[in-house]
């Protein structure tokens, strides 16, 4: 914006007459009340000069300017610059809200916003309203209609400034409505945010990059049982021959004459059967009915002993049926003793899982388990509810995630579904000795009877052998503190038959160890 000397007059607008000067008004006559111009437009300037020349006395008031008298029509000059008032805003926002993508399935709505600066587009000059630059349609602010010379500078361009000022407050209000209502109008103006390179990249080991590669062969399970009763849980492909890997509490109601199908990230669905399934290890093979056409990439699996708390973990699944729903967070801890429960009253599943504070809601289980190399480390299990205690991730009861989510070691999952695939039923190691699952916090003891009134210590079994009796309380098993009956099976487990482990326990307030070569049990009793 260019600057005048103070007093110079403004050159009356191409075309426009000066009209002839007004008598002066009667000095009886009061006051016109000050002038306001309104918002949104820019105040008449007075038609010729009042009052007697030379300046006006102090706190005089001017009176209402007289029009001027109509002048005959002339013609306009060819294509004057568009001139934007300097300080306008040029640039306005509106929301619009899109299509629910859950609809029918309790989703949320999403907002996205646009946003138009036709002075981003035109450039600078427009902005600046430099003579040749195109003009604004949002931002400019609508010359005044043509005045006589004024008086005074300072008093014309407070006006001027005044009156772009208000209307500069009032573009804002108006922009939303009319990009709203004019949205097909050619003049409609939208800007793109700049792309950030480094966000964009997409580099591997970053959780975009984990998931697009895991997401093609994760699958959501829907199991329905003979009586109508079932739930939604998580898979991933294991092989090319079709075998998914999943936990048993997700397969278990379409175990005997249900039905089962596993739904690909690209919408295709395919019917399954059930290879075999550990209740104990809450481990299942399913086996796609006909893959052919299937994309069966299997997830590489990744070393679940070399694990460290604090490592990055990504979790995928479908927690209340939202399917390919990506989670991350950190390893929380290892060997965790879990025992679980589906609520149906079956058998409790024992694990020493990998903790994560990544979410993990009802129906996540059986989903993979990532690092941060994209390697599956776990099989989502369980979860810790604020409302009842614990339960498994695909046990629709249970409440959401409190950062408490449990995974099976994918090295113990491993070795267990090449059990189930090869022999349709699972190998639990054992000592052969009955302990308390209720006595918590002093280790776990060597209950006084066994199931259905049997020895507790089955005779020539590998506790018997170890020298353990009834009575005594393990404490130890190699270097893991166990505290309880659940802990010392699920460290237990973690082993294989024929594995020997060193149980320290206690007889009579004295501690002793002993070594135990562990045996083994076919399926689930």
């Amino acid at each position: 914006m260019s600057t005048e000397n103070e007093g110079a007059a403004v050159p009356p607008e191409t075309g426009s007459r000066p009209a002839p000067p007004t008598p002066h008004p009667d000095p009886a006559v009061p006051p016109a009340p000050d002038f306001k111009p309104a918002v949104g437009a820019a105040p008449d300037a007075p038609s010729g000069p009042i009052g007697p020349p030379g300046e006006p006395a102090a706190g005089s008031r001017l009176p209402e300017p007289v029009p001027p008298a109509p002048t005959p029509p002339v013609a306009p000059p060819a294509s004057p610059p568009a001139v934007a008032a300097e300080g306008a805003p040029v640039t306005s926002g509106t929301g619009h809200p899109l299509p629910d993508p859950a609809a029918g399935s309790g989703g949320t709505a999403s907002w996205w916003a646009e946003g138009g600066s036709q002075a981003a587009q035109d450039g600078p000059q427009a902005l600046h309203g430099s003579p040749g630059g195109p003009a604004d349609p949002w931002g400019a602010v609508p010359a005044p209609p043509s005045q006589p010379p004024a008086r005074k500078r300072s008093g014309g361009l407070v006006a001027a400034l005044l009156a772009a000022v208000l209307v500069a407050g009032g573009i804002g209000g108006g922009i939303g409505y009319w990009a709203a209502d004019q949205s097909d109008s050619s003049d409609s103006t939208t800007i793109s945010a700049l792309g950030n390179p480094k966000s964009e990249s997409r580099t591997p080991g970053s959780v975009s990059d984990i998931a697009g590669k895991a997401l093609p062969s994760v699958v959501t399970i829907e199991a329905q049982g003979s009586n109508g009763e079932g739930g939604t849980g998580t898979g991933f492909v294991y092989d090319t021959q079709g075998h998914i890997l999943t936990n048993n509490h997700v397969v278990a109601s379409a175990a005997d004459n249900g039905k089962l199908t596993a739904t690909f990230s690209n919408g295709k669905r395919y019917t399954a059967e059930v290879v075999g399934r550990a209740q104990g290890y809450d481990v299942a093979v399913v086996k796609l009915k006909n893959a052919s056409g299937a994309e069966l990439t299997p997830l590489p699996l990744g070393n679940s002993d070399k694990v460290q708390v604090g490592d990055a973990t990504v979790a995928i699944g479908a927690p209340f049926g939202l399917s390919g729903t990506v989670t991350t967070g950190i390893v929380s801890a290892k060997n965790r003793p879990v025992a679980s429960s589906d609520g149906g009253g079956g058998n409790a599943s024992y694990m020493s899982a990998l903790q994560t504070d990544a979410s993990i809601n009802p129906g996540n289980s059986g989903g993979p388990l990532l690092n941060g190399d994209g390697g599956v480390i776990g099989i989502n299990s369980a979860i810790q509810s604020a409302g009842n205690g614990g339960g498994l991730g695909g046990e629709t009861q249970q409440s959401g995630s409190i950062g408490l989510g449990f995974a099976i070691p994918i090295n113990q999952a491993k070795h267990v579904a090449q059990q189930l695939i090869k022999t349709g039923e699972p190998v639990y190691p054992v000592i052969e000795a009955t302990v308390n699952m209720k006595d918590t916090g002093d280790g776990a003891t060597i209950a006084g009877n066994g199931a259905g009134g049997s020895q507790a210590v089955v005779p020539n079994g590998p506790a018997d052998k170890a020298g353990l009796k009834a009575g005594d309380v393990i404490v130890k098993l190699n270097d893991t503190v166990i505290d309880s009956g659940p802990t010392l099976i699920s460290e237990i487990w973690t082993h294989k038959p024929g594995d020997k482990v060193t149980i320290t326990y206690k007889r009579d307030g004295k501690q002793s160890t002993t070594q135990v070569t562990l045996g083994q049990r076919k399926g689930d009793s």
